[in-house]
């Protein structure tokens, strides 16, 4: 009698991918929180933009049609966090995780492969959602003849920034996610740390408190999204966007430690 072949048991990270990407695209939620990034982000740019263009246009409004383009992001947000969240929680809350680790027993290599999975999946869907937005805010700036092209100075890395910024924000929650093991507290925690203290650290008086408004995730990242920066008391859009991902990597290793040290 031939014996049964034992299923593999220490994948490979080209396999442990699959298997993540099989999770992540097989749930319904998913789908529909990529589809809420997609029409909020698009459309309150297109919203915000329309309202904009007329004021630019006259000259009531002195500001650039770049400051707009890309401000329904600000929604898109959320999307991206709740996924990075779900992505690392929903196995912990529903148990897969056993099953998970006992098929890749590499802790190590079962994050890599969620980061990767979420990491590019948010970043096509991030830059989608920015190409959609410029084409139908820049609709609205066209027709008052203020339109402005993708060929103009920071545009095109404003839209793929955008995704960059997506999959460093899901990434960020996933490292939280990590250490919490809990969905709606990571997803809170992440949306307090980019929409909430990030403004409230601006009460800390002096350069103390400017250098940590600077320096919080939910202020050093964006700057990569917006062609057009709203004031001078930023990080330059590159040197923020590499401070953001050496906050997301200091918390992805915490999360990893206590990852290699818990029961699952």
């Amino acid at each position: 009698m031939t014996a049964l072949a034992a299923p593999p048991t220490n994948a490979s990270l080209g396999r442990t991918v699959r298997s993540e990407w099989v999770k992540l695209s097989s749930i319904r939620s998913t789908w529909w929180t990529a589809l809420a990034m997609v029409v909020l982000g698009a459309g309150f740019t297109t919203i915000i933009s329309g309202i904009a263009a007329g004021d630019i246009a006259s000259g009531k409004s002195h500001d650039s049609p770049g400051e707009y383009i890309t401000q329904g992001l600000i929604f898109s947000q959320i999307s991206a966090v709740v996924i990075g969240a779900l992505v690392v929680t929903s196995e912990y809350g529903t148990g897969m995780i056993r099953a998970t680790l006992a098929a890749t027993p590499v802790r190590s290599r079962v994050l890599a492969a969620k980061a990767i999975v979420v990491s590019g999946f948010l970043f096509v869907v991030g830059v989608v959602t920015a190409f959609l937005g410029y084409f139908g805010g820049n609709a609205f700036f066209r027709s008052e003849r203020v339109g402005i092209s993708l060929g103009d100075e920071h545009m095109l890395r404003s839209m793929f920034g955008a995704g960059l910024y997506m999959a460093g924000l899901g990434l960020l929650a996933g490292a939280i996610g990590l250490l919490v093991r809990h969905t709606a507290a990571a997803i809170s925690i992440v949306l307090a740390l980019v929409f909430i203290i990030g403004q409230v650290v601006q009460l800390i008086p002096g350069t103390v408190g400017e250098w940590v408004m600077k320096l919080m995730p939910g202020n050093a990242g964006p700057g990569i999204v917006v062609p057009v920066s709203f004031g001078d008391n930023m990080l330059s859009p590159w040197t923020g966007f590499a401070v953001f991902v050496g906050e997301i990597a200091l918390l992805g290793l915490a999360g990893l430690a206590l990852f290699q040290k818990r029961d699952a």
